[in-house]
């Protein structure tokens, strides 16, 4: 799935075939933020805006805005996982959220 990107936020792209529209929400945020646009240059400029204006909304009643992904996450791989993945990490003298940390930069290049 492709997503937009604006300010370090980032938007769904969605269509409605029976209205005829494009559609989307911003992710990664608890906040309910939708837009929508008939063509893809109306979604990017309305997603854009509903950006601009979910930030100038937080400023002026004063609360900071949410940032998409706080940074942690818990990650339910079953027993066996869990505990390849904890033996690797103390073989590698490293920690378990080292060694995880490593496996995802490897795989998603920031």
């Amino acid at each position: 799935m492709k997503l937009l990107e604006h300010k370090g936020y980032y938007g769904s792209i969605e269509a409605s075939v029976e209205d005829g529209v494009l559609y989307g929400k911003l992710e990664f945020i608890a906040a309910l933020v939708n837009y929508e646009g008939e063509t893809v240059q109306a979604l990017k400029a309305a997603f854009e805006e509903a950006v601009d204006d979910y930030l100038a909304t937080c400023e002026a009643k004063g609360y900071a805005p949410e940032l998409p992904c706080k940074g942690s996450f818990n990650v339910r791989v079953g027993h066996d996982l869990h505990l390849a993945a904890a033996v690797k990490a103390k073989e590698l003298g490293i920690s378990l959220n080292d060694f995880v940390r490593n496996a995802i930069s490897t795989a998603t290049p920031v």
